[in-house]
């Protein structure tokens, strides 16, 4: 980063923001976010910023990759305000999120595990809940109860080819036999990874049909890397942080 020596080290909103392919207004942007400590002014009303903003800037955008920018503005305005604890905390909830994130990954790989190798077989329409071949079927308030969403979730995955449940000839209800299940908890916890219905969809219909976990391996690892690539970028952004935090006394 270019440095003003004729200002007595003092440096010009260009010289922050040319180190990092930034224009000059978002580094007032920044300023006037709290991101960066407040600057001082020239007689003739310029900006005038220190190494100490230097610093900031580059805790705060080391800090975005793995809190996201609305929570690295959070942390770094709670630092330049003073309250050092509050920005502790908002870090404590990224890697609580993360680790969710993490647990919820390996909760789709137990699953995908447990899952039949081959297709399961075609359900006997005369047969419901309560059928002794079929214990495991279950209307859809129940099964959404069990998953935690409402049914008109499970209707909306419906309609978006994640499961096909029979109908009960007398009630006309839905039925979700054990590969409708299997597939339900499926797209929740793909849900929850942050999957969209229609890359969902796909990678159910594939594995309904080719009886084979396949499809799913190369989401899985992208999932696996975009978590370890967040953790390792909290520890960039906490070693940026606590330079700052040193500079800052």
């Amino acid at each position: 980063m270019g440095q003003n020596l004729q200002n007595g080290g003092r440096l010009r909103p260009v010289d922050l923001a040319r180190g990092h392919g930034l224009s000059t207004q978002a580094v007032r942007n920044y300023e006037e976010a709290g991101i960066l400590p407040a600057t001082d002014r020239t007689p003739t009303g310029y900006r005038t910023y220190t190494s100490l903003h230097a610093r900031a800037l580059r805790a705060f955008l080391a800090l975005v990759p793995g809190h996201g920018h609305q929570t690295a503005t959070s942390i770094m305005r709670a630092v330049n305000q003073g309250e050092v604890d509050e920005a502790f905390r908002l870090i404590d909830d990224s890697h609580a999120q993360l680790l969710d994130d993490r647990r919820t990954l390996q909760a789709v790989e137990s699953a995908l595990r447990d899952l039949e190798p081959t297709a399961a077989p075609e359900p006997d329409a005369a047969s419901g809940p309560d059928a002794s071949s079929g214990l495991v079927d279950r209307f859809i308030g129940p099964l959404a109860e069990e998953l935690g969403i409402r049914p008109a979730t499970l209707r909306k995955w419906e309609r978006a080819g994640l499961m096909r449940p029979r109908r009960d000839p007398l009630t006309g209800y839905r039925v979700y036999d054990e590969s409708d299940v299997r597939d339900a908890r499926l797209a929740h916890q793909l849900r929850r990874g942050g999957y969209l219905l229609e890359q969902i969809a796909p990678l159910i219909a594939q594995v309904r049909s080719a009886g084979g976990l396949e499809p799913l391996e190369a989401a899985l690892s992208d999932w696996r890397g975009r978590v370890s690539a967040r953790g390792r970028a909290m520890l960039t952004g906490a070693a940026e942080l606590e330079a700052y935090l040193r500079e800052r006394g």
